[in-house]
């Protein structure tokens, strides 16, 4: 479904990403793995059309997007969920999931219903919440907001840009829980995480991305096997030294 083919760019003239190339198939969970500073939101800023230079190859459905701009890639099914989860403060939740239906297709009261009933039967807390302004609800609560404002849009392909940082390990469980169903119901996902217990216990497949480059790809069970797993990010950052 997503190709990224010689990907390449960065928000001065310096290249953050370079010759990226990773593949998600229909229906499939991928990680994109790294530590800190190695790219992996500098990818989703470039699929999203949100870096301001691309070069190379983003093909969806056979499509290609490098040259388009933001709105268009996400009137394509190309929704991201942001790191930090930046939903709308001073709006209720309701508001800030009808925000997200803008891009649904077709627009009716009855579509618009449909999918919130969706996003409130994944996370039954914000339909208990509807009314309630989110910037006062938990970090957890808010980063729930932020993939149902996501949902709102009906994606074909989800990106996740660390879904997990900083929540509490029971938020982390009723997310989980939550993506777990979505990944049953065949919603296309690329998942960005650092943490490797995390990914690679979800994720079918995964790239590790090192310094801007893939160093790394291969099935999350192959992966997980690996005796260097603790030590795997420094031992890729060395080789690329």
């Amino acid at each position: 479904m997503l190709e990224l083919a010689a990907l390449s760019g960065g928000y001065t003239h310096h290249d953050t990403i370079a010759e990226v190339g990773l593949s998600v198939g229909r229906g499939q969970t991928v990680a994109l793995l790294g530590p800190n500073g190695a790219g992996k939101s500098t990818v989703l800023a470039a699929i999203s059309g949100l870096l301001p230079r691309r070069e190379g190859s983003i093909r969806v459905e056979g499509r290609e997007l490098i040259r388009e701009p933001s709105h268009r890639i996400v009137a394509h099914g190309i929704v991201q969920v942001p790191e930090g989860r930046r939903i709308f403060a001073p709006l209720s939740v309701f508001d800030n999931l009808r925000l997200g239906s803008v891009g649904l297709k077709p627009h009716t009261p009855g579509d618009v219903r449909r999918q919130l009933d969706f996003v409130y039967s994944l996370f039954p807390r914000l339909a208990e919440r509807r009314q309630q302004l989110a910037g006062t609800l938990s970090g957890g609560e808010q980063q729930m907001v932020a993939i149902g404002r996501a949902l709102m849009s009906r994606p074909s392909l989800l990106l996740l840009d660390e879904p997990f940082l900083g929540l509490a390990p029971l938020v982390i469980q009723e997310i989980r829980a939550a993506l777990d169903a979505l990944k049953r119901e065949g919603l296309t996902m690329l998942l960005v995480e650092q943490k490797l217990d995390i990914a690679l216990s979800f994720a079918e497949r995964a790239y590790v991305l090192i310094k801007g480059r893939i160093a790394l790809e291969g099935s999350c069970e192959a992966l997980a096997a690996r005796p260097d797993l603790s030590t795997l990010y420094f031992d890729l950052s060395r080789r690329q030294v």
